[in-house]
């Protein structure tokens, strides 16, 4: 938190005026040095200006390189500033080797926001005003010292400028670009999302609406009837629900992954231990009781479970070992993920700013389940248990092996028109 407002400073402007300061004091240490050489063979002419530079005219090299501070807000303006005072510095016939590093930095930033032929027109500007006030009042004649330097200096800044921003550009295209396509991806997806909610919404309620007025019609005289059709409205009331809630968690989820991928379930486990294996983590898996179909929201829910726990025991745990516990139970199937790792705060994923345990919890909760999730004070590291509604399938055959796959509670859209016809047409014909 105590850093928070240093961090604010440093990223809205801060570091341009740490990168100003220390390219005035390189500048303005550079300028002093020419003016005082220590080598015989750098000596300045006797008669000449620069040989008696006052101290008030390093003001001009420190203007020049204090108003970097601001390149990026005010790119023109600034070169101007810079380019103008090592201008007036360079006619009063001081060396202006050092000096012109500001204004050649600055000439770089402008370079990077306009596009390259008013760059290049900045730079040819520039170019000739530096070289022209230095050829004018040199010490050591119009073109002596480091005159020609001037120019590779310039064009390699200018160039450099429109290389970065053309770069800059093309990246932000590709961003733009990626940002469209993913909301064109999203659009697609709740508009296939809306009809299948259709689908669904309109198919239950018709033949709930169909199956009660069966029932009210035949209620005092064959009450068994009634009853079939009252147990027919049960059951199509749970699977319309239940294909709701599969509806609503891919909607939830519709920004995380490529809606084009099937649903990931229990069947994928074996797939996703191994990627936990291959991130470091060594990890088990153990299934007990009979594998059987789960429902689609079940079969996702504890996918996602299971997937955020091994991700924040990689993240969080440290050097540990993982085991994930599937359990089919009468009427439940039983989640557990265990390691061996740190425990405590660390691992829970809930702290932090993070949240890994209210999503868990929330999956868990949403398909009619519980979650538990806490350290293991007795053996070390963390644990999390969920239970989640399993209704029981049909047992399989003995010495008959069984993958637990994903249960697709979708009705491809003939079968499910073949079905409520069929329905509709025995309540129809029980009226009569």
């Amino acid at each position: 938190m105590d850093g928070e407002p240093v961090l604010r400073w440093w990223r809205g402007g801060g570091r341009d005026v740490v990168y100003a300061l220390i390219m005035t004091a390189l500048v303005v240490g550079g300028a002093y040095g020419e003016a005082h050489p220590e080598q015989a063979s750098d000596r300045l002419p006797a008669g000449s200006a620069a040989a008696h530079t006052p101290d008030a005219a390093f003001t001009l090299v420190a203007v020049a390189g204090l108003v970097l501070a601001v390149r990026y807000r005010w790119p023109r303006a600034v070169l101007a500033t810079s380019a103008g005072a090592v201008t007036v510095y360079s006619l009063l016939g001081y060396v202006n080797g050092a000096a012109v590093l500001a204004p050649v930095v600055a000439l770089y930033t402008l370079a990077t926001k306009l596009s390259a032929r008013r760059a290049l027109a900045w730079g040819v500007l520039i170019t000739a005003v530096l070289m022209g006030a230095t050829a004018a009042n040199n010490p050591f004649g119009p073109t002596g010292a480091g005159f020609w330097l001037l120019p590779a200096l310039t064009c390699a800044a200018t160039l450099g400028g429109i290389a970065v921003g053309t770069r800059r550009a093309y990246v932000a295209s590709i961003e733009a670009r990626a940002e469209a396509d993913a909301r064109r991806r999203i659009d697609e997806e709740r508009l296939r999302i809306a009809r299948d909610l259709h689908d669904v919404v309109a198919h239950t309620m018709a033949t709930i609406n169909v199956q009660a007025g069966a029932a009210a019609h035949v209620l005092r005289d064959r009450p068994e009837v009634a009853a079939e059709a009252l147990a027919t409205i049960k059951s199509v009331s749970k699977d319309g629900l239940r294909e709701l809630r599969a509806i609503l968690d891919v909607l939830r989820q519709a920004d995380e992954a490529d809606p084009t991928a099937p649903t990931p379930g229990v069947g994928q486990l074996p797939g996703l231990v191994d990627r936990a294996v291959q991130a470091g983590l060594e990890t088990t898996l153990t299934v007990t009781g009979e594998p059987r179909p789960l429902p689609a929201a079940v079969d996702l829910a504890a996918y996602r479970i299971v997937q955020e726990s091994l991700t924040n025991t990689v993240r969080h745990a440290g050097p540990a070992t993982a085991a994930v516990t599937l359990a089919y139970r009468d009427g439940e199937v039983a989640l557990e993920v265990t390691d061996t790792g740190l425990g405590g705060p660390l691992a829970d994923p809930g702290l932090g700013g993070g949240h890994g345990l209210v999503g868990m919890r929330e999956r868990a909760t949403s398909v009619g389940g519980s979650l538990q999730a806490g350290p293991r004070p007795e053996a070390g590291g963390w644990r999390v248990a969920a239970q989640l509604p399993a209704p029981g399938g049909a047992a399989p055959e003995r010495g008959q092996s069984v993958v637990p796959a994903r249960s697709d509670s979708r009705v491809p859209s003939d079968q499910s028109d073949q079905s409520d016809q069929g329905i509709i047409g025995a309540a129809a014909r029980r009226r009569a």
